[in-house]
């Protein structure tokens, strides 16, 4: 009678069946790629010595500056101009000196190596498969960008200019299959990111929403007489 019910209950979960699925999507780009970018470009302006526009009135001409992420690489160098000490203006008329940025290559590239042994096609339709012992997956984003500076009212330049060249990259190590293990300056910056200085507090945003009325406004309106009558 025992067999009979384990046979039973074996035979009932053969024939049962279950599968649970769900959906997943992803931006058009990487969220890796686009930190890998501006890792370069963060690394790139750390190289520009911001210091000279204190107390300038700086425009910054932007008909030069063609590239991927351009938002992200200028909000950076107004950000920059503005923690130097210098006041952004909207026109090269009412500024000091105008800067003109420009890109020479701001992008990704990736690199696929292993030690192994490659696919093989041998005569008569044989094919010997791919055979991968080491390997590395490795992204890189490049950011080259140019920049001068020169007097808004006489067009002289001010300072050399120059051009600041930076690389990011992320490696992925896979041995035997099993992996991957992460290195690179990529990796580097997100663990950098993640430590909570010493002493500096989380702030957080309230998980409910309340608002406050003006200064002079109770936030509480009456209905006026015609609106009682209605």
């Amino acid at each position: 009678m025992f067999r009979l019910t384990v046979c039973g209950l074996l035979l009932l979960l053969s024939s049962t069946t279950g599968c649970t699925s769900s959906t997943t999507s992803n931006t058009a780009r990487t969220a890796k790629e686009q930190m890998l970018i501006s890792n370069a470009i963060d690394q790139s302006l750390d190289k520009v010595d911001f210091a000279p526009l204190y107390g300038q009135k700086v425009f910054i001409e932007e008909k030069y500056l063609d590239c991927v992420d351009k938002g992200y690489l200028l909000g950076s160098i107004r950000h920059r101009i503005m923690r130097a000490g210098g006041t952004l203006v909207a026109a090269a008329d009412g500024a000091d000196v105008v800067m003109e940025p420009r890109s020479g290559g701001v992008g990704t590239d990736t690199n696929d190596a292993f030690i192994g042994m490659p696919e093989i096609t041998l005569p008569g339709m044989l094919t010997l498969p791919e055979i991968r012992l080491t390997e590395r997956k490795t992204q890189y984003a490049y950011s080259k960008l140019g920049m001068v500076v020169y007097d808004a009212k006489t067009k002289e330049v001010l300072g050399d200019g120059g051009v600041s060249l930076a690389q990011s990259d992320d490696n992925n190590w896979f041995v035997f299959g099993m992996g991957p293990w992460q290195n690179g300056t990529l990796k580097s910056d997100v663990a950098v990111a993640r430590r909570l200085p010493h002493g500096m507090k989380i702030n957080r945003m309230p998980t409910q929403v309340a608002f406050a009325a003006p200064a002079g406004h109770s936030g509480i309106r009456y209905a006026s007489e015609a609106e009682v009558k209605q």
